[in-house]
């Protein structure tokens, strides 16, 4: 048996399946790897098979190792090599047993029983696929004017896309070409960094504080004459900070005040606008011809919609329009009649306006309980913020990233790993799927926790987080106790 299992000096659940955690972390455990029996490492650390055991259900909840039947244990390989790199560093392996006593907030998706019902909508608009020409305005007019009125700022023009992640995309894809600068939020979304990477572009990050980008950063990154810069106006994911009418004017200051400034392009995912509590901004108040606003419904009205509104100059939206028409074409115009009734109808928008309520009554409960057991949320620049974080997702601090995550899905709780979210997080090449993918790193970290999915005993996850995030040796919490 290798001498590593020797090493283990910690016999304790946690101490064993953090010890494997680093060593899969390092390298020197590799996809494929088989493991010993619980009964071997339990005879060659002096344990009980059932402490062994406890390990590796803690290693196979995070997504570590896998269980072959009678085969043995083995380090899990990644076979989802469609997602990707930082996507797949996000995409724990092993499943959650559905039942009340396990809680996955790994996601960063809105809880399903606060989305608004689509059958009372689904009765209202017809449910034929109708369209007479394939050149139609790509915008029904009755989403339009809707759009239109709500939009927080005069744009020249408006179109609707499948998705938030999809009008970024369409954006940099007009505007960035092969070699150029885009900056990034550090931490920010992680799909954000891949994006850009595979539009063969570099990343500038910039930090980020409770309000938003930092303006200093900013000026900094500008001397780098970026082309495009991707922002979450409100409930950054993953740190939750929403900007200020007062921080997105100094950042349109900023960039009117750089050398390079007038050739950029901002691109503002505003993905969380209905069930945030900010109220609507946008740098297009003060340079309309440079910003792309990005509003998307799946927060608010449901993921599977695929739906998002896209504004801002009309020669970028006409670039994009006349791209799509070579490709999808247009939105399903009976998806945009659906949320167009789900924004008009009375009921849906009470369920909007509950939603919101919720998920600010759990950020606001989960939050307090972690600051009482010594836990306190982050912002990008490492600080406590005054305010409470907005949207669904909180940005933790932690001892050991991996370690944590692995005490977690011990305690029956998922979240997602920090390492993805930051620019210059744990990216490595892995043979295994055949590219790079990003891993949780050993030591000091973060990790992302959906609030937004704590529908109750918020006391029992914040003393389990506690119990992962804090160094020094502590009980090994299960969220059953």
């Amino acid at each position: 048996m290798n001498e590593f299992w020797n090493e283990i000096d910690d016999p304790t659940p946690r101490g064993i399946a953090a010890a494997i955690a680093r060593r899969v972390t390092s390298g020197e455990l590799v996809p494929g790897d088989r493991l010993p029996t619980v009964r071997e490492l339990g005879t060659l650390l002096g344990v009980s098979p059932a402490t062994v055991s406890h390990a590796w259900q803690a290693l196979n909840q995070a997504g570590l190792i896998e269980s072959r039947g009678r085969a043995g244990s083995f380090v899990r390989q990644h076979p989802q090599t469609w997602l990707p790199p930082r996507m797949l560093g996000l995409v724990g392996g092993g499943e959650l047993p559905d039942d009340a006593s396990h809680l996955d907030l790994s996601h960063g998706t809105p809880d399903p029983l606060l989305l608004p019902a689509l059958g009372p909508a689904l009765s209202r608009v017809s449910l034929r696929a109708e369209t007479s020409s394939y050149h139609e305005l790509p915008v029904v007019p009755e989403l339009g004017r809707i759009l239109d009125e709500s939009w927080p700022y005069r744009a020249e023009s408006l179109t609707v896309v499948d998705g938030a992640q999809d009008a970024v995309s369409r954006s940099l894809e007009s505007v960035v070409r092969f070699g150029d600068r885009v900056v990034l939020e550090s931490p920010g979304f992680p799909a954000f960094f891949d994006l850009v990477s595979a539009l063969g572009a570099s990343v500038v990050p910039v930090s980020v504080d409770e309000f938003g980008i930092v303006p200093s950063s900013l000026a900094a990154a500008l001397r780098q004459g970026p082309s495009a810069l991707v922002l979450q106006p409100r409930a950054q994911n993953p740190t939750g900070a929403s900007m200020t009418a007062e921080r997105a004017q100094e950042l349109a200051r900023v960039i009117r005040s750089s050398r390079n400034g007038s050739s950029l392009i901002v691109v503002e995912d505003d993905h969380s606008g209905q069930i945030s509590t900010a109220a609507p901004v946008s740098l297009g108040r003060w340079i309309p011809d440079q910003v792309l606003h990005v509003r998307s419904f799946s927060k608010s009205h449901g993921p599977d919609l695929r739906i998002a509104a896209l504004g801002g100059p009309a020669a970028l939206i006409d670039k994009i329009v006349s791209r799509r028409m070579l490709g999808p074409g247009w939105t399903s115009r009976m998806v945009q009649r659906i949320l167009a009734d789900l924004l008009t109808d009375g009921t849906a928008l009470d369920e909007v306006t509950e939603a919101r309520r919720q998920y600010y009554s759990r950020q606001k409960a989960l939050n307090a309980e972690l600051a009482r057991v010594g836990v306190h949320a982050s912002t990008g620049i490492g600080t406590t913020p005054s305010t409470l974080p907005d949207g669904i997702n909180i940005w933790l601090p932690v001892a050991d990233e991996r370690a944590a995550l692995v005490q977690l899905a011990a305690a029956g709780i998922r979240v997602a790993p920090g390492s993805p979210f930051l620019a210059g997080g744990a990216v490595h090449t892995d043979a295994a799927v055949g590219g790079v993918s990003s891993v949780p790193g050993v030591g000091p970290g973060f990790v992302r926790v959906t609030a937004g999915m704590v529908r109750s005993n918020a006391d029992s996850v914040a003393a389990a987080i506690a119990s992962a995030a804090l160094p020094g040796p502590r009980a090994f919490y299960t969220l059953e106790a």
